[in-house]
């Protein structure tokens, strides 16, 4: 019983690691990778769909995305999600292509990206902490339930703690490694 609790808070942890990781791969560095128009969704005849669902995504060179949609009536729709996305990018359509250059990032972008990326990692902490109170409320609750004893409580309250302050430590450097990668020109 207390395995599983502990079992189930780790697998929970690392999900909320992962998803960090995720959420800073859309944090784009100077250069390209079609990783970041994943999130940006179409209007396709009437519903929101990923840009890589109705066209083509491929880096053109290190610095250029290049988008070929499966539907000519796509491409201005496309490139309006594109620019209407929060990433900052300035789309150009050239005949049945949109290509999307990157953007040199200045010093004040590079400072406002940092922050936004210790916001995220704020909350991926915030997460696994979350994760270690809803386990500890269920070791107080089998106390309550006299299912297990104090010292198994305080025990598993222990274990919780220690994988609380290992996934901890493990956002913190992915953060560190992400901020370089920012601040590298």
């Amino acid at each position: 019983m207390i395995n599983d609790i502990k079992k189930s808070a780790e697998q929970k942890m690392q999900k909320s690691l992962e998803a960090f990781k995720t959420d800073l791969s859309k944090v784009r560095t100077g250069r390209a990778h079609t990783g970041i128009l994943d999130h940006v969704m179409v209007d396709y005849y009437g519903s929101d769909v990923p840009i890589s669902q109705v066209a083509n995504v491929t880096l053109v060179d290190a610095r250029t995305i290049g988008v070929q949609p499966w539907e000519k009536p796509m491409l201005a729709k496309i490139e309006k999600a594109i620019r209407d996305s929060d990433l900052g990018l300035n789309p150009a359509s050239m005949g049945e292509i949109i290509r999307v250059p990157m953007p040199m990032l200045t010093e004040e972008r590079r400072k406002d990206l940092i922050k936004v990326v210790r916001g995220e990692a704020e909350g991926a902490r915030v997460a696994v902490r979350n994760i270690r109170r809803d386990a500890n409320n269920e070791f107080k609750n089998l106390l309550k339930d006299k299912a297990i004893t104090e010292d198994d409580e305080r025990r598993g309250q222990d274990d919780i703690q220690k994988l609380t302050d290992k996934y901890t430590v493990e956002i913190d450097k992915v953060l560190a490694a992400k901020e370089a990668d920012l601040m590298a020109v």
